[in-house]
């Protein structure tokens, strides 16, 4: 039933993005411009990271590298891509349960993962609608909500979703909102519901909301009411380009660490 409709939507995610990114390969890397040079790395990174991956993507090219070729959706989506075969080199998740399916599989190089990030879950309203909300056992969720619904990413596989579901739960709201949730198929795609008031409520990483002026944070989830955020980075085990690891440590170091704080991630 629902789990079952999940399944077979994020299967069908997970071909669109394969043939995407088959797509985007050839139209856009330059991989048999001259013999023996270097190949771009492709990164398959949660939707959450788009400004601020693309901002270390630059930097990286600066140094004389081929810019990466970056793919954002969502977590769970990237993932069933990997399982897919999707040629890819390195994978940048919005939690660690996505990593490990991926490790269990032995889709990972071994001793390639590390935690590297970390976020805050926030509830967005649009920045037109003047509102505050303590975020504490019992908040007035539902009634705030009035007729309209909550945006969040799917809860039952998207991890900005996973993280809110498990927030509500522990403050003893989730039921109350259940029913009126908008399962959106990333974080990005509630973050939108909200900045077009499609959805006059959503909950969204802090990193999404900074990312446009058409929303507004009207309260920041407890840390101790969700599992820690955690974004782990690894490298692919049919990854054979010697860039992807390039950019892997890059992204480990001192100039790609700043650009993340910049971009208001918490490093780990």
């Amino acid at each position: 039933m629902a789990s079952e409709a999940t399944g077979r939507r994020q299967a069908l995610q997970a071909l669109a993005l394969v043939v995407a990114l088959g797509a985007a390969l050839v139209a856009g890397t330059p991989v048999r411009a001259q013999a023996g040079a270097p190949r771009a790395p492709v990164v398959l990174a949660a939707a959450s990271l788009q400004e601020a991956l693309s901002a270390a993507a630059a930097a990286w090219a600066r140094r004389g590298h081929p810019r990466p070729v970056l793919s954002f959706a969502a977590s769970s989506a990237l993932a069933r891509q990997v399982e897919a075969g999707a040629p890819a080199d390195l994978f940048l998740s919005a939690d660690e349960d996505w990593m490990t399916y991926l490790d269990r599989r032995g889709l990972l190089r071994r001793g390639s993962r590390v935690a590297l990030l970390g976020n805050t879950l926030v509830l967005v309203a649009p920045a037109t609608r003047p509102l505050r909300l303590a975020i504490a056992p019992g908040f007035p969720l539902a009634r705030t909500l009035g007729p309209g619904r909550l945006a969040m990413a799917d809860p039952d596989s998207v991890p900005a979703g996973k993280y809110g579901r498990e927030a509500l739960t522990a403050l003893g709201v989730w039921s109350q909102v259940e029913g009126r949730v908008v399962r959106a198929e990333n974080v990005r795609a509630a973050l939108a519901l909200v900045a077009r008031g499609e959805a006059p409520l959503g909950i969204v990483f802090a990193t999404d909301a900074r990312a446009t002026p058409a929303v507004r944070v009207v309260g920041v989830f407890p840390s101790r009411s969700h599992a820690p955020i955690i974004y782990p980075l690894a490298a692919l085990a049919r990854s054979t380009n010697p860039e992807g690891e390039g950019f892997r440590r890059f992204l480990l170091g001192s100039e790609a660490r700043a650009i993340f704080r910049r971009h208001g991630f918490t490093l780990r």
